[in-house]
């Protein structure tokens, strides 16, 4: 099965119909992990040239749909622009360089999710926990590169 197979199939199985825009997004997805919009566009193309002429609004509802049917996961760093990934439902986190802005991912390091317990409940029920490592990668360190100030 071909990757344009295979993200159809994943559609169906959400319950979402299989267009080329969303196949498209899926597929720009894959082996580029914490991609931004602008990079998603880069690979895919927005206007006549895109698969079914998608436009920039268009891959905006795109990555909506596909973020609310939990195919993606989008996430905020602070000070970068929204990201998206495949790996979802695992409750993993992410560790940023503050220098070249690369991020990987870390598995949850306790257990199920939210991996982490509250010291007051508050009333919520808890069911995830979102954490964010800051620091500067071996590359940047290896070049002398320090972390970027916002």
């Amino acid at each position: 099965m071909d990757t344009e197979e295979l993200a159809g199939d994943l559609l169906r199985r959400k319950g979402l119909r299989s267009t080329s825009q969303r196949r498209a997004v899926l597929t720009a997805l894959l082996g580029n992990p914490h991609s931004t919009a602008s990079e998603i566009e880069g690979r895919i193309g927005v206007g006549r040239a895109a698969p079914g002429g998608l436009s920039r609004q268009g891959l905006y509802n795109v990555l909506e749909d596909l973020t609310r049917a939990e195919l993606i996961r989008c996430i905020e760093p602070a000070g970068s622009p929204a990201r998206y990934e495949l790996r979802v439902g695992d409750n993993h986190h992410h560790l940023v360089c503050r220098s070249c802005g690369r991020i990987e991912d870390v598995d949850c390091t306790v257990g199920r999710a939210p991996c982490l317990d509250l010291a007051e409940d508050k009333g919520f029920t808890v069911d995830e926990a979102e954490i964010t490592w800051w620091g500067v990668c071996g590359d940047c360190r290896r070049f002398g590169a320090t972390a970027r100030t916002p």
